[in-house]
C-alpha cells in the first residue's frame, strides 16, 4: 500500500479537464457545487493517510486552517485504495463521530514519524483508535451505519467529480485546484513546495471571497 500511495502522491496532478489558470493552480473545466454557507469559502483537502507528502503539509495547513477561521468551511476527503480501505472507511466512521480533528495528527504521526503499521486491516485502525480515546461502542455502531456505508461506496464518484488525482491535492469554491506538485513547481524541496501551497490558497481564498 505503501508504494501504490507513494506513485499516486507524485503523479501529476493535471487532468484532462482541468487546465492551468494562474501561478500555482488549475481551474476545473466543471467546478462542483459547494456546500459552505455565506460567505465561508469552501477548501477541500485530498489525502491519505499513508502519503509521505500528506504527513509533511499537514503541520502548514493545520496551522493556516486556524488562522482563517470562520473566513472557510474546511474539510477532508480521504482517497480510498479500494471499496474497503481500512483508513478511508475509519475516516468516514470518524468524520460520522464528529472526531476527525480528536485523532488525525495521531494517525499521521503513528504511520509516519513512529513507523507503526496500523492500516492493515479494520481492526488493527480500530485498535489506534480506541487506545486514544475514541468511543468504543460509539465507532463500532456508526463504522456499520448505512450512513457511513453509504458514503464509502460514493467516495470514488465524489472524488471523480472534482477531478483530482493525487494526494495532497486541495480545491477552493468546488473550481480552483492546487498542490505541492502545482504550487511547488519543478526543483522546490517539500518544505518550499508546502509554503508556496500555503501561499497559493491564501491568494485563492482571497480571491472567491471579494465575488461573495
Amino acid at each position: 500500500m505503501l508504494a501504490a500511495t507513494a506513485m499516486l502522491a507524485m503523479s501529476a496532478t493535471f487532468t484532462a479537464t482541468s487546465h492551468a489558470a494562474g501561478p500555482g493552480y488549475t481551474t476545473l473545466s466543471t467546478p462542483v457545487p459547494v456546500a459552505a454557507q455565506g460567505k465561508k469559502v469552501e477548501v477541500i483537502e485530498f489525502f491519505m493517510y499513508t502519503c509521505p507528502h500528506c504527513y509533511a503539509l499537514d503541520p502548514l495547513l493545520e496551522e493556516w486552517v486556524k488562522k482563517q477561521g470562520d473566513k472557510i468551511s474546511f474539510r477532508r476527503l480521504h482517497f480510498a485504495q479500494s471499496p474497503t480501505d481500512p483508513l478511508a472507511h475509519a475516516y468516514v466512521t470518524l468524520e460520522a463521530m464528529g472526531q476527525t480533528e480528536a485523532v488525525h495528527g495521531k494517525i499521521l504521526r503513528a504511520i509516519h514519524g513512529e513507523r507503526q503499521r496500523i492500516y492493515r486491516s479494520d481492526d488493527e485502525v480500530k485498535q489506534f483508535l480506541l487506545k486514544n480515546g475514541i468511543d468504543k461502542a460509539r465507532y463500532e455502531q456508526l463504522f456499520n451505519s448505512f450512513s457511513v456505508q453509504t458514503k464509502m461506496k460514493q467516495l470514488g464518484t465524489l472524488i471523480s467529480k472534482y477531478q483530482v488525482s493525487s494526494a495532497p491535492t486541495l480545491v477552493v469554491d468546488g473550481r480552483y485546484m492546487t498542490s505541492p506538485t502545482i504550487a511547488g513547481g519543478a526543483g522546490a524541496s517539500e518544505v518550499q513546495a508546502g509554503r508556496q501551497t500555503i501561499a497559493v490558497l491564501d491568494q485563492l481564498v482571497a480571491k472567491v471571497a471579494e465575488k461573495k
